[in-house]
């Protein structure tokens, strides 16, 4: 929810009554709770119809992600499925500036959706690589105004499964967070074998 990061500007606007809590929304939630259920369950039924329904077979692209997410959040958010116009950051960590969003998009879809997916690699390392790059770069942009954290866990279970593995249990990324930021913020250098290391673990678990 919004309190866990620092905001600015037009889109940081909040539900009125709930304290700056929740985000303006088309069903009227005020209380975070409510909130966090109602992704939830809409987060669910986005999972059953990409990764059951409809996974991919092809690159993905940045319209792909663009669509799960207003497939997502649209019933909530007006701006589920726009890329954020407004800046972020989290304790003190900032994502990439909002007006640099759709050039930093253009790489990411060349560099990394273009390259890794369908992700059939012959090696598991090689599985592990793309999906840590991947991960990332894509929280690195932080290309939504909210839900980055866990599209991008599904797009990491979407590239797992077409690879021939389940999707990902993400527990020890939980029960580790300030390492698993660290080795998000590696990636600022180019360094991502802190990351593959997490991979690995919510792959193999």
């Amino acid at each position: 929810m919004i309190n866990r990061y620092d905001a600015e500007g037009a889109q940081s606007t909040f539900q009125p009554g709930s304290n700056e809590q929740v985000l303006s929304n088309k069903l009227g939630i005020t209380d975070p709770e409510d909130m966090d259920d109602a992704e939830l369950v809409l987060l669910e039924k986005l999972y059953q119809s990409v990764l059951i329904e409809h996974l991919p077979d092809r690159p993905l692209t940045v319209q792909d992600l663009k669509d799960w997410h207003r497939q997502w959040l649209g019933n909530i958010y007006p701006w589920a499925g726009d890329v954020r116009a407004v800046n972020l950051g989290k304790d003190g960590f900032f994502f990439a500036a909002a007006p640099q969003i759709p050039r930093l998009l253009d790489g990411f879809e060349r560099d990394c959706l273009a390259k890794y997916t369908p992700c059939r690699p012959e090696l598991d390392e090689n599985l592990i690589r793309a999906i840590a790059v991947t991960h990332v770069e894509f929280i690195l942009i932080h290309p939504f105004r909210e839900g980055n954290g866990r599209l991008s866990r599904l797009l990491a279970d979407v590239m797992a499964v077409q690879a021939g593995y389940v999707p990902l249990d993400y527990s020890s990324w939980e029960r580790n967070k300030e390492a698993y930021f660290a080795a998000i913020s590696q990636g600022l250098n180019c360094n991502y074998e802190p990351m593959e290391y997490w991979v690995r673990q919510a792959l193999w678990t």
